[in-house]
């Protein structure tokens, strides 16, 4: 063998070597990394399980909401539920494929969606945003119910807050914020819950991450004073909004929605950003609902395929000429809701959507998107 040749084998087994240790090095390093974060997790699960109470951050500095990306405003965002024909939370959620073929068809329109949970589901749509470098932003939801009544939900409410802390640091480049709790305040809630406990879960979030965290509730309860003690925890408010639910025609829909956000909750709330969380209108409904609180005594606007076309047509002008943050109410329709199979094809909850359960877009939307352009 000559000099050269030595040279070289001696050169590559160094190479080799080099490279080897860096690689444990680095394996070493990320093994470290995941135990401190499993201890973390470990401990903060333990203190909540515990009813230990935390302290609010001192001094509280507000962490900006950014509805931009790539200095473009994302503002005009959507909601989405995931769950399609036979899946429904906690039972079965949609697999990696299904979640790539939603946010494929969502990232034409909207790069910012908004989910309701923080558990498997929300992870697997966070993993394939994050996989296939999808310009898409989320804001996740911890998903809250009364644990004083029923004490058998303060475990959820406890995995629920640990799995968005878990979260919202492994994805804080896509997570646009955390959303805790959502409509638990407001008084009609059916899973309302005391404000010390929304506030006790807020700060477990806030805590333990570097995003914005918020609350997303109905206009009915931010335009209560008592609504401040909630809001004095958030780096902005999310509030809901719908016309259809009040009793307005499409013809009153944008003017009355002006006077709530202007008059009630600016007002109300001045020194935050109010960004519109929810706000729609439905394509079907059961008129035959009657009594306090259902479809067929709130509902007074026409329900249809061309209402909501007309309805979105309107709340776009609004939505840019204002630059309100807006998430439309919804994506894709969710026939797990309003009972389920339990109730009938007509129950309003199942008919938000601008696309079919299907994928296949309503003819509402197809012609939004004609005459918007």
């Amino acid at each position: 063998m000559t000099i050269k040749s030595r040279i070289i084998q001696a050169l590559i087994i160094l190479s080799i070597f080099l490279f080897t240790g860096c690689n444990a090095n680095k394996n070493n390093e990320d093994e470290k990394k995941s135990n401190i974060e499993s201890e973390s997790m470990k401990n903060i699960t333990e203190n909540m399980q515990k009813d230990i109470y935390p302290e609010i951050e001192k001094p509280f500095k507000k962490r900006s909401f950014s509805s931009y990306m790539d200095e473009k405003w994302i503002g005009n965002a959507i909601s989405y539920g995931c769950y399609r024909e036979g899946q429904a939370p906690g039972v079965k959620g949609p697999s990696e494929a299904e979640i790539l073929e939603d946010l494929n068809i969502l990232k034409q329109y909207w790069n910012l969606i908004r989910v309701y949970g923080s558990d498997s589901d929300t992870e697997r749509i966070l993993k394939v945003i994050s996989e296939e470098k999808l310009p898409v932003k989320v804001m996740v939801g911890v998903w809250l119910e009364n644990e004083t009544k029923n004490p058998g939900r303060k475990a959820a409410n406890i995995e629920q807050t640990a799995k968005a802390i878990e979260l919202g640091n492994k994805y804080k480049d896509i997570i646009a914020a955390i959303n805790v709790g959502n409509e638990t305040q407001v008084f009609w809630s059916f899973h309302n819950m005391e404000m010390e406990n929304l506030v006790k879960y807020i700060r477990y979030v806030r805590n333990n991450t570097e995003v914005p965290v918020t609350v997303a509730d109905d206009y009915n309860f931010w335009n209560k004073p008592e609504s401040k003690i909630v809001a004095a925890e958030l780096d902005f408010i999310v509030c809901h909004i719908y016309p259809l639910w009040n009793g307005k025609t499409l013809d009153e829909s944008i003017v009355w929605l002006e006077d709530i956000y202007t008059n009630q909750i600016k007002t109300m709330h001045e020194d935050y950003e109010i960004v519109l969380g929810e706000i729609g209108w439905a394509t079907t409904y059961n008129p035959e609902k009657k009594g306090d609180g259902e479809q067929g005594s709130l509902v007074k606007g026409e329900v249809s395929v061309e209402a909501q076309e007309k309805f979105l047509l309107k709340l776009d002008e609004w939505i840019h000429k204002n630059k309100v943050t807006t998430f439309l109410f919804e994506a894709f329709d969710e026939p797990w809701k309003g009972g389920g199979e339990n109730s009938g094809p007509n129950e309003i909850e199942k008919h938000w959507g601008v696309f079919y359960e299907d994928r296949t877009p309503k003819a509402s939307f197809t012609n939004f998107l004609k005459l918007r352009n």
